[in-house]
């Protein structure tokens, strides 16, 4: 059974840091696409951040860009999103995805909050 367990939220002031992890379970995940997405209230979820577990290729929202960080541990099967500078508007619950498109299969973690006050 795939699990995608996510922690690290919490409250934060404007222009602090967070560390976001999302271990992975279940199954082996070297051809997948990990990534973040976050949804805040009375909005849609968006994309964050992405990694290929294979080659290493990132991605970023334009909104994180120069701001978050995401990396994975192989070692550990996890993957970590520094959040620096945070603002208010990256308040929003974030959840973990896993992309296994190639094998049509796609996983959702069941989300952190965090919480960036102005």
């Amino acid at each position: 059974q795939v699990q995608l367990v996510e922690s690290g939220g919490g409250l934060v002031q404007t222009g602090g840091s967070l560390r976001l992890s999302c271990v992975a379970s279940g199954r082996t995940f070297s051809s997948y696409a990990m990534g973040w997405f976050r949804q805040a209230p009375g909005k849609e979820r968006e994309f964050v951040a992405a990694i290929s577990w294979s080659s290493g290729n990132i991605l970023y929202a334009d909104s994180v860009k120069g701001r978050f960080t995401i990396s994975t541990d192989n070692a550990k099967n996890t993957v970590y999103l520094q959040m620096n500078s945070l603002k208010p508007e990256d308040t929003a619950v974030y959840y973990c995805n896993a992309d296994g498109r190639s094998l049509g299969v796609n996983y959702w973690g069941k989300g952190t909050l965090v919480t960036v006050s102005s």
